[in-house]
């Protein structure tokens, strides 16, 4: 058999392989073990054309089912689990697309005013970030950062790409136009630095693609009991194996999704549950823009 079936793999060149049970300890702040972030998803959509999450069965454009179960989101959903947050005391990072700056700015305003984190998510939903050359896809990343800055105060910190889709470069370009952190890579339960070809360092904040409501509720067909159930047994494992080392636990969410009525009664479950162990100061509940700043300040 020829040496070359068994050359080296391809291989992104962003880290190394580190099993996570060969680290350094530390602690989050207070002392807590663990690290939980809310990331709520706040999207728009174009009518009758693009991509979107489909909910229902798909039909030719324009798919006014689909689309009008997505909006659902942004008129009642979202509003609905801001005053879940608010009952809770619970932050949260707003990873939202700009467009709603224009579409639904009163919801921003509101996300601002809690004074959660906003972390860029691309123009629109519509489109996946890896259609897009080298100059567009700056472009994308330097205006979003731009329109963040000047809506809501000041430039955000981290991104999550549309789709969670990139090209071979966007872990570069994040860093060269003044991101700091990146939530698309869900590699791993703490935070890594990622090498770019400038030389900065590009944080990686683990972003779940289990406890996330689209790939379980929408792909699996998860019941939102299930569902509920599921973010409990997570955190209740993390919270135990956070005694061994520091950890990070996202819960990703969607309005259109966890907004409605009776999935929303079983989140509230799941947050209460969370929100009794934080209660004892068993956990940190923050946001991925803190965890960034702990993490950086350790590694300066």
């Amino acid at each position: 058999m020829s040496d070359s079936v068994f050359a080296p793999l391809s291989d992104h060149g962003r880290f190394a392989y580190s099993p996570i049970t060969q680290r350094g300890d530390y602690a989050w702040p207070n002392g807590a073990r663990l690290a939980v972030y809310l990331g709520f998803n706040l999207e728009h959509f174009a009518f009758g054309e693009g991509l979107g999450a489909c909910l229902g069965p798909p039909s030719p454009q324009p798919d006014v089912l689909n689309y009008a179960w997505r909006e659902y989101g942004n008129r009642v959903g979202a509003w609905r689990c801001l005053e879940l947050f608010d009952a809770l005391a619970m932050p949260a990072a707003t990873i939202f697309n700009t467009a709603l700056y224009e579409h639904a700015p009163e919801l921003l305003e509101a996300c601002v005013k809690r004074g959660d984190e906003m972390v860029g998510h691309g123009h629109t939903n519509a489109v996946r970030q890896s259609v897009y050359s080298e100059e567009e896809e700056r472009a994308l990343l330097s205006g979003c950062a731009q329109r963040i800055a000047q809506h809501s105060g000041k430039p955000p910190t981290g991104w999550l790409s549309p789709w969670i889709s990139e090209t071979r470069v966007t872990p570069d370009l994040l860093a060269e136009t003044g991101y700091a952190y990146t939530l698309n890579w869900c590699h791993d339960d703490q935070p890594q630095p990622m090498r770019t070809r400038s030389g900065q360092t590009l944080w990686s904040i683990p972003y779940p693609q289990e406890l996330n409501d689209i790939p379980m509720v929408v792909a699996r067909q998860m019941d939102a009991v299930d569902f509920a159930n599921m973010v409990i047994d997570n955190f209740d494992e993390m919270l135990q194996q956070s005694r061994q080392q520091p950890l990070v636990m996202g819960l990703a969410l969607h309005p259109y999704i966890v907004g409605q009525p009776y999935r929303l009664r079983h989140l509230r479950r799941a947050l209460e549950h969370i929100a009794r162990a934080r209660d004892q100061g068993l956990v940190w509940m923050t946001t991925p823009g803190a965890i960034y700043d702990h993490v950086q300040g350790m590694n300066p």
